[in-house]
């Protein structure tokens, strides 16, 4: 119950900084303009919508997502279009009025009983705010982020819902406060009163901008990353380490170890110690390991201790067997846990692959990263907490982000994403399906004979095949048989090539000089392959 107080307040504060974001911008202006004109207590039923839609859309998109079989990218792009359109209705007069009568007629319907024209300004306050709070899809990934990571582990409840909401109203307090100042001084100034009209088309103007730069310059809009590269320091001091550390939580629920004994974070102390969060079919986890080996190799007699705790995302990925096999092809010296249960994983509060934790002497955690990059920040606070004092002799380079690349594409029903077959999707059950005449943008279908389980696609029948328009200069899949083995046949650009799928494990499937945008097809020459997902690399 801590742990989840201490998200609720995180999610709050993290609110209000985000009025410091540049994604701000887009919404403030709509707030603002519909905020001055009507009641007094429209602004505050403009911040209640906002924050009740925002709340609640965040919290259930990922269910909403599935039972409409939505594309995220188009559901992305239609809030932009949103607010493109509500600039648009701003700077037009002809479209302000009939859009302000329209609110109007559905945020007074509710409302007729009391004939108040304070209530009826409220509620289309409401309405309005409502929407506002629906298409700011932008500014919402770190919060949907962790509500997917929840519903992977099935435990989507009240308190997730409150730290979204704490967020909602963290972000809401600032601009409630803006609005409220904004509407003060128009009212002081007559210049606000004579020119309302224009100050209305600049902030549908700004809010126009505003989008065209989310779209076409999305890294002006993300979170600001302080520069890794600090070489003066590297050595001499932590570097972005947490500015309350902690002591580290036990190992909890591990039911097996790979290469040691069990083990606990008590007899551990007075060594450094890095914790890694991974799954061995995750290609950002893997694309760690290098780093991981490295520093082992070069730093484990000087006392450094590195423990991979194994969080599965899948049920293969549960049987020790098959991480034994994982922990060997990759050459892991170092403690692996298996925490099949995610006891360790909610014990850290943890919620993405992969995550590294490192602990000092005293067995405090004084630095977090998640997901790939910052290696040699990362690297640096390992020699510091050494009491390594020269500086590093290389510097990890950071991977490059495509934000135009297919995202990972999940293939069984309980998170599936652009299925595109003629046809509506079945259930554990054998159905045939057919590929359509053309295929979207990420998106994938079926043909032939497939069981679609909750978290993979299992061909039924020889020559089943699958085909995926994607965006990628490297295309992995995650795939496995129950038994014997199943050749795969995967053809692109009229070029065909095969791999045998004979264990539960990420496969290679095509590798290019450079990022495209094409159409990859995989046929499976007997029945029981068995696909969990499509990842892709730079």
């Amino acid at each position: 119950m801590g742990i989840e107080l201490i998200n609720i307040g995180l999610a709050f504060i993290e609110g209000l900084a985000l009025v410091l974001s540049p994604c701000i911008l887009p919404i403030l202006p709509i707030i603002l303009s519909v905020s001055i004109e009507g009641s007094r207590k429209r602004p505050y039923g403009v911040i209640l919508g906002f924050v009740i839609s925002f709340a609640l859309f965040t919290f259930f998109a990922r269910q909403l997502v599935f039972w409409f079989g939505l594309d995220l990218n188009w559901v992305r792009n239609i809030s932009f279009g949103l607010l493109l359109l509500l600039g648009v209705v701003m700077i037009s007069e002809f479209l302000t009025e009939k859009f302000t009568t329209l609110t109007q007629k559905f945020g007074n319907s509710g409302l007729q009983a009391t004939k108040n024209t304070q209530d009826y300004s409220f509620g289309s306050g409401i309405l309005f705010g409502s929407l506002v709070g629906l298409i700011w899809t932008p500014c919402a990934g770190p919060i949907l982020a962790a509500v997917i990571v929840q519903s992977i582990l099935q435990q989507s409840s009240i308190a997730s819902f409150m730290t979204i909401l704490a967020f909602a109203i963290g972000a809401a307090i600032p601009m409630l406060i803006i609005v409220l100042f904004g509407r003060a001084l128009s009212a002081k100034l007559k210049f606000f009163q004579i020119h309302a009209v224009f100050i209305r088309k600049l902030l549908g103007a700004i809010i126009i901008i505003a989008v065209i730069a989310m779209i076409y310059a999305p890294g002006l809009f993300a979170p600001t990353v302080k520069s890794a590269i600090r070489a003066n320091k590297f050595g001499v001091e932590l570097q972005d380490g947490l500015a309350m550390p902690f002591p580290a939580p036990e190992f909890k629920g591990i039911s097996n170890w790979i290469n040691s004994k069990p083990l606990q974070i008590s007899e551990l102390k007075g060594k450094v110690v890095l914790i890694d969060f991974w799954a061995y079919s995750c290609i950002n986890c893997i694309r760690t390991l290098p780093y991981l080996l490295d520093w082992y190799n070069k730093y484990h007699a000087q006392g450094l201790e590195i423990i991979g705790i194994h969080s599965p995302e899948f049920d293969f990925e549960r049987d020790l067997n098959n991480v034994q096999m994982a922990v060997q092809q990759y050459g892991i010296k170092y403690p692996v846990a298996l925490d099949n249960q995610f006891a360790t994983w909610k014990n850290y509060n943890n919620q993405f692959w992969p995550s590294h934790y490192l602990i000092n002497h005293n067995g405090d955690i004084v630095y977090e990263h998640f997901g790939e990059g910052n290696y040699d920040v990362t690297e640096n606070n390992i020699r510091f907490l050494l009491g390594i004092k020269d500086p590093i002799a290389t510097n990890a380079n950071q991977p490059e982000h495509n934000l135009s690349q297919t995202p990972e594409t999940y293939l069984g029903y309980s998170r599936i994403d652009n299925f595109s077959s003629i046809g509506s999707l079945v259930k554990d059950q054998i159905a045939n399906y057919s590929f359509p005449d053309e295929l979207s943008k990420n998106a994938w279908a079926l043909k032939g004979e497939w069981t679609i389980a909750a978290e993979k696609s299992v061909s039924a029948a020889p020559n089943a095949a699958i085909k995926l328009h994607f965006s990628a200069k490297k295309i992995f899949a995650v795939m496995g048989v129950a038994e014997n083995s199943v050749t795969v046949t995967i053809e692109y650009d009229n070029k065909k090539h095969t791999i045998q799928v004979t264990t539960h494990n990420l496969y290679t499937l095509l590798e290019l000089p450079q990022t495209v945008d094409g159409i990859i097809e995989i046929t499976a020459a007997a029945a029981g392959l068995e696909l969990y997902t499509f990842t892709f690399g730079n």
